[in-house]
């Protein structure tokens, strides 16, 4: 074992590393490289934000919610298709069910949000208490 990796290294030392690491084009280089996928990424992405908003929307609408409380019903709609990107299964229907409850303790109608949760995203509500 050589001298050197019994030690650990030193703060100075790892950002040494990190400063001949990340050169204004070492960085460039990169983002030229994969700033096509991340455009087709984020597209993606912004695409199916506004799907489930346009959902959303109509869902609200159907439910008859006063124009003034459509931003906060918006906000939970939001993090749920956030949620949804991150997790999956019974884990995903027990954040939802968190995320639920903290807007209907916010004064959102606990019927509206299961209506966004089942008709706009179809997750079930957990099979176990929360």
């Amino acid at each position: 074992m050589s001298q050197n990796s019994s030690r650990p290294k030193s703060a100075a030392d790892r950002v040494a590393k990190w400063d001949r690491r990340y050169t204004a084009d070492h960085v460039k280089n990169i983002i030229e490289t994969e700033k096509p996928i991340m455009l087709q990424n984020n597209t993606a992405s912004t695409d199916d934000l506004v799907y489930h908003e346009t959902l959303t929307k109509q869902t609200l609408n159907a439910q008859g919610v006063s124009v003034t409380d459509v931003v906060d019903y918006l906000s939970f709609s939001r993090q749920v298709w956030a949620k949804r990107r991150r997790y999956a299964g019974e884990t995903l229907n027990i954040e939802v069910a968190t995320t639920l409850g903290k807007w209907a303790s916010r004064g959102l109608s606990q019927s509206v949000l299961e209506a966004i949760r089942n008709d706009v995203y179809n997750i079930p509500a957990p099979v176990g208490p929360v």
